[in-house]
């Protein structure tokens, strides 16, 4: 606390001696707006005074300020991207603020007395002027480029940014890994405020959430300034909301399509509505998307093991059994297969106004409320080889080493629902996510200020969810010939066929709920100073607070119903068997229990099952201060530096459960703790000429533990030999980062830029296993499995990035009207601290999330009416969770995405559009140890849509 009131002190003591000092300067100012011939703001111009070697950059609604400008009158120059440099009179009066629009033009380009016009490069436009003009390292994606994608949401758009990796969930990007670092590692701010997360055990923010025409800009920050949250180890995302038009503005979106899985249809819409006030005081933006898709999933996943233990027939003297183990070649001691069945329906509501009460001063309101339900049955049949003590000589084979029979135990499980309305038979997880803003823009004599409140809450609630589960045993053939597709199959096949083979052994109900919920604050004050005397230079400062909360709250209950429904045989069933299962027509699963029998049961009296779900459960009070610094320099009239400081000062307060013997709980735990970060960074930025840019940057960065691993929570499993435990002695993970850019902007609107980047990580975090060594957890648990989250000593980042993207325009005849868009990345890796369960370092492992080589690549097609892309996503395998030894490491495997969209102008206004995601049937394919290894496989088939779109804009 003492540094949070030093911080405070040393700020508003800067704070009003600057802005003391320079309300004294007589002068004037201009603000202004830039936009299209459609009205649209252009963000990222360049606009200057010549004369006065003074300029500034329009921002993502494409207004700029000039301030501490010598009465008189000027020529003001804007130059952009792709549009034609426009000049224009400005007269400045003493005390007084100008306010101008300028409206700018796409220009074409003159080719060998040919004319060549860049038709459908308006959003590259204006994603490259931002990009070229920050003086960070950056890249930007607008609306208009989002479009250009078959890219339904978010995740799915930030993929195609160099250096981003995805994770998928059934079939759809969710979480977003930025030059190998993980989810959690990346902040994710909406226009400007960070997003809560809604998932439980981590600080992921799930990006499928979002959909992709809600958001007017994406901005990848990949070396933060000290003006930007810290918390962002491998980046930054922001995601800027559309704001209000300058005129009236509709535009509607209404399509269909199918799912080639399922056979089931797909429902699109959107629309966006907004206008201006006559006076152009008032302006207003609403805009809502709906996305209902039918789909599924063809799953399988496995176990392996290098060890085989079995019952030797003897007992020793205090009456155990003894075993034997057999070192064996590696064989799924687990197969399990199933189908999934899902409709994910996605809302998302947005309502932004401004009002500006004179030029001078403006307040805005912007809201944004998504909700995505995510309806799913799953149907598993899980086969698991016995423990070793119910396993005897003649019960297995072990031909060449490999088991290749052995008795398991065999599980077919229904998952779903209650019978209503919003269920409808299946698990429902209501996810959602809801941002409320309202801040401000003035100037105060040359004084900018800005400041801004938020408040958001993500939510996830799992009310009701079922499972009904069946078992037997029975005798298996282990093929594992072909690694990649291991199969358990009956030794005699009416064991799996009976249904009567299968008893009772679960029905239960789960409810779940999980929220976030953070309020922000920030106040920043910007006013100039021309260190150098060489033009343009500004001190910013001021401050933030965000105060966080975190609760989950599960519960979990068995249903004793064996004399009702004693086998699989007394309910009712359905086969869902499919020989075209993706994975292999060899694949039939059988049949399950009916959902809707399991949905409409009237369970009551339940039995509680602690052990199922006290350990998730835990509440956080997460309060973070911070205060900067920071100036804006010339050196030189190429040679621009931004430096500065930023203090972060977080305050914890974690409480969860100490559980022992799986259900006892002897009570809660509660820890509290604080720590302060000094976050100094400088960039550089050297403008070759006015279309090549050098960029360097060193910035210190962090990332804070997830929630779950900083609870102070204990469990002891003794039945299955495992003690789980928190670590709220974790250190946040940080890192020292170097970045160098180069980048050249062809004028056709293109870009080629090529860079390297380096991260010195310390205290990144990883989940020990290992045994517990002595009874410090309690009696009798030396030997147990101990799982824990653990800091490492530290770790490495080395990569590369390049991309291309632009017109053919230099090509002849409709050869012209091609483009291409190209990004690799290369990514080299090491952690260090990292050990096995036997207690020694590991030196063999990258850090995980961190995929070698990324690549995003596509060629398109645009002319006057028609425009045409095939888009490739690739991404390397890489390390996703670290076992107690490499043979129980579990990697996430090489992707290739292929997806094709096209739309035709049938007029001005009117449009058809089409898209097809998935064309390669991609899986998603996790693998343990070694790369023929499955350990999970999951298809999702292919999605094809088709609709309509209109567009009216109106000065």
């Amino acid at each position: 606390m003492k540094t949070t009131k030093l911080l405070k002190v040393f700020f508003v003591t800067l704070c009003l001696g600057l802005f003391g000092i320079n309300m004294c300067a007589q002068s004037g100012n201009i603000i202004g707006t830039i936009s299209d011939e459609n009205g649209l703001y252009l963000p990222g111009a360049d606009i200057i005074l010549p004369s006065l070697s003074k300029g500034a950059i329009s921002n993502f609604d494409g207004k700029f300020t000039l301030v501490d400008v010598t009465a008189g009158t000027y020529i003001l120059q804007v130059s952009y991207l792709g549009y034609s440099d426009l000049q224009k009179e400005v007269i400045v009066r003493a005390n007084e603020t100008t306010e101008i629009s300028i409206v700018i033009a796409p220009k074409s380009t003159e080719l060998e007395g040919v004319i060549v016009t860049a038709y459908g490069l308006q959003g590259q436009s204006k994603a490259l002027n931002t990009q070229k003009n920050n003086i960070n390292i950056t890249n930007v994606v607008s609306t208009d480029q989002i479009g250009k994608f078959p890219d339904t949401n978010i995740g799915d758009a930030v993929k195609r940014i160099p250096g981003i990796a995805v994770q998928v969930d059934q079939g759809e990007a969710r979480n977003i890994i930025v030059r190998g670092l993980s989810p959690q590692l990346n902040s994710v701010t909406l226009n400007g405020s960070r997003v809560p997360s809604a998932e439980g055990d981590n600080r992921n923010v799930q990006m499928d959430l979002i959909p992709s025409d809600m958001i007017q800009t994406i901005e990848v920050n990949k070396a933060v300034t000290p003006d930007m949250d810290a918390d962002a180890l491998g980046g930054s995302v922001n995601l800027v909301t559309r704001t209000s038009p300058q005129g009236f503005r509709v535009s509607t979106t209404l399509g269909s399509g199918i799912n080639v899985i399922t056979d089931k249809p797909i429902w699109n819409g959107s629309f966006i509505v907004g206008n201006r006030s006559n006076n152009k005081k008032f302006g207003w933006m609403l805009s809502a998307s709906y996305n209902n898709n039918d789909f599924g999933s063809d799953n399988i996943e496995a176990e392996w093991s290098d060890k085989f233990e079995y019952y030797t027939g003897a007992d020793d003297a205090e009456g155990e059994p003894i075993l034997a183990e057999v070192d064996v070649d590696p064989y799924t001691k687990l197969f399990e297969q199933r189908t999934y069945l899902v409709q994910r329906i996605r809302r998302s509501f947005s309502f932004n106004t401004d009002y500006k009460f004179d030029a001078n001063n403006t307040i805005f309101l912007k809201t944004i409320y998504n909700w995505r339900d995510d309806r799913e049955n799953r149907f598993a049949l899980e086969q698991e080889i016995l423990d070793p003590e119910d396993i005897e000589l003649g019960d297995f084979i072990i031909t060449n080493r490999k088991p290749t029979r052995f008795p398991v135990v065999v599980a077919r499980q229904t998952k779903g629902g209650i019978d209503n309305s919003r269920q409808q038979n299946r698990r429902l997880e209501d996810q959602r996510m809801q941002n409320y803003s309202l801040g401000g823009n003035h100037l105060w004599g040359n004084v900018k200020v800005d400041w801004m409140s938020s408040f958001a809450i993500a939510s996830e609630e799992r009310l009701k969810e079922r499972y009904a589960q069946y078992e037997t045993e029975y005798s298996i053939d282990n093929d594992v010939s072909n690694p990649r597709y291991p199969i358990f199959t009956g030794t005699n096949p009416e064991d799996a066929a009976n249904l009567d083979n299968f008893e009772f052994d679960e029905i239960t109900e789960e409810n779940q709920f999980t929220e976030e919920k953070d309020f922000n604050i920030f106040l920043n004050f910007q006013i100039p100073a021309d260190f150098f005397g060489k033009g343009d230079g500004f001190i910013k400062f001021g401050g933030r607070s965000r105060l966080k909360t975190k609760t989950r709250k599960n519960d979990f209950f068995e249903f004793d119903l064996e004399e009702d429904f004693p086998t699989l045989a007394a309910v009712p069933v359905k086969n869902y068997s499919d020989s075209n299962f993706y994975a292999g027509s060899k694949y039939l699963i059988g049949s399950f229990a009916d959902e809707s029998w399991l949905g409409r049961l009237n369970l009551t009296n339940g039995e509680s099952v602690p052990d199922e779900f006290l350990r998730a459960n835990f509440d956080v009070e997460e309060d973070v201060y911070a205060g900067y610094a920071m100036s804006n320099q010339k050196l030189s009239e190429k040679l621009s530096v931004l430096f500065g400081l930023r203090l972060e000062a977080t305050r914890l307060k974690t409480t969860g459960n100490e559980i022992e013997n799986e259900d006892n709980v002897i009570g809660q735990i509660t820890k509290e703790s604080s720590y302060t970060n000094i976050l100094p960074s400088v960039h550089f930025k050297y403008d070759v000429s006015k279309a090549t840019v050098l960029r360097f940057a060193w910035t210190n960065t962090l990332a804070r533990p997830n929630y779950v691993d900083l609870v102070p929570s204990l469990d002891v499993v003794v039945s299955d030999e495992e003690i789980f435990v928190g670590n709220p002695n974790l250190e946040a993970t940080t890192s020292i980062n170097f970045d160098l850019m180069a980048e050249h902007y062809y004028k056709s609107v293109g870009l080629l830029s090529g860079g390297l980047f380096y991260k010195n990580i310390d205290n990144f975090i990883y989940t020990f296993q290992g045994e517990a060594a002595d009874e410090s957890f309690g009696a009798d648990t030396v030997g147990f499995d101990v799982f824990q989250p653990l800091n490492g000593d530290g770790a490495t980042i080395f990569g590369f990035e390049m991309a291309f993207q632009r017109q053919l325009n230099f090509l002849p005849g409709f050869a012209s009207n091609f483009s291409v868009y190209f990004n690799y990345t290369y990514l080299s890796s090491k952690a260090n601290g990292i050990r096995n369960e036997d207690g020694d370092e590991r030196t063999d492992l990258d850090l995980p999330n961190t995929a070698p080589n990324l690549i995003n690549a596509s060629l398109a097609y645009a002319d006057k009416r028609f425009n045409a892309r095939l888009s490739a996503n690739f991404s390397d395998q890489y390390i996703d969770e670290i076992g107690g030894s490499n043979f129980e490491d579990r990697y996430y495997d090489t992707q290739l995405f292929l997806d094709f969209n096209a739309s035709f102008k049938l007029n001005k206004n009117l449009s058809i559009y089409t898209t097809v995601n998935n064309i390669s049937n991609q899986p998603l394919r996790y693998y343990q140890g070694s790369e023929e290894r499955t350990a999970q496989t999951e298809f999702y088939g292919q999605r094809v849509s088709f609709g309509l779109k209109y567009d009216i804009f109106k000065e």
